[in-house]
């Protein structure tokens, strides 16, 4: 990409931070909106006087508009994460995951930028037997938050065909790496499993870990923003699996970072949690064909980096809860 501006909102969150400090990087201008609700300001350090920072919301259409000014190109990070939290609180998953989402596709197309490349979810599928995962498939939300990823798909179709805003979405499978917090109730299993393993504690597994999923490091996320951004015309209107193709049961990702921490101490299993998934596996074949998607790093070196980075955080702060 020629250097040019971009909006990245959700810029101070764990994918959006990556994608920010890529395109900063690189010697592109960046924006990053975000209210700093999951977001951290710290997240963004090592890019300090790269990026410029506004403290907002997606809800509020001057703001965004205000930051689309401009912009080449929007990759639309900003969310409220998490199935369990969408289960707790449908009405505010929905404020940020749908409204916002509009607004986002609304200032982007009103303020002329070409494209928007926005995050969308493989939650969507919901708990469909055929595996892999394709495109193809008919979408079967299971909770709130895939509802919300399903109806932002919608719009960024309808953006797409009737008013001549581009759009992309990315439906991540189970996306880690360094900077994803670890403290919130609602925290992926990787960084709490490497966090529970370097504090010498058994991590929790909600279900009976025969569950499997596609883990995918960040890294490739952000090579398939950048993918998306860049890619022909005739790519835009629709979404495309963004994972690694592959699958793993969570007790077996646990014993592999146990064994990456150095640790002895033994998992412990809770309930499942509502509106879970059993299975989940990517078909990536349209991401590698319409957008030149290679997913490049594989689990095992993913996961070494991102225990490499939170002992690191880890050793700086005393303890692996340091790590935030």
């Amino acid at each position: 990409m020629s250097k040019t501006r971009y909006l990245v909102t959700g810029g101070a969150g764990f994918i959006g931070s990556h994608v920010a400090k890529t395109l900063a990087a690189a010697g592109h201008e960046v924006i990053v909106l975000d209210n700093l609700s999951t977001g951290r300001r710290a997240n963004l350090d090592d890019a300090t006087g790269r990026i410029e920072l506004v403290e907002g919301s997606i809800t509020d259409l001057e703001t965004v508009e205000s930051c689309c000014r401009g912009v080449d190109c929007v990759f639309h990070q900003a969310a409220l994460p998490s199935v369990p939290r969408s289960v707790v609180d449908p009405l505010a998953s929905d404020e940020h995951n749908v409204g916002g989402t509009l607004r986002v596709f609304w200032g982007a197309h009103r303020q002329g930028v070409r494209r928007v490349v926005f995050a969308a979810s493989s939650s969507v599928y919901g708990d469909t037997i055929e595996l892999p995962k394709h495109e193809g498939m008919p979408v079967r939300p299971l909770s709130p938050y895939a509802v919300n990823k399903c109806v932002g798909e919608m719009y960024g179709a309808v953006f797409n065909n009737l008013y001549g805003l581009s759009t992309i979405g990315l439906r991540y499978f189970n996306v880690f790496g360094p900077h994803q917090d670890p403290q919130s109730q609602y925290a992926a299993v990787v960084p709490k499993f490497i966090t529970s393993f370097l504090d010498g504690q058994a991590p929790v597994i909600h279900g009976d870990g025969t569950q499997s999923r596609d883990f995918t490091f960040v890294e490739n996320v952000v090579e398939a923003n950048l993918a998306a951004c860049a890619a022909p015309g005739t790519a835009g209107g629709r979404s495309y699996n963004i994972a690694l193709g592959g699958r793993i049961t969570v007790t077996d990702l646990c014993l592999k970072i146990r064994a990456l921490v150095g640790s002895e101490a033994e998992p412990q299993y809770d309930a499942a949690r509502a509106g879970d998934v059993k299975h989940s596996q990517a078909d990536i074949s349209l991401a590698r064909e319409h957008l030149g998607y290679a997913g490049k790093v594989d689990l095992d070196e993913g996961l070494r980096r991102t225990v490499d980075w939170y002992r690191t955080r880890a050793q700086a702060g005393g303890g692996g809860k340091a790590c935030s």
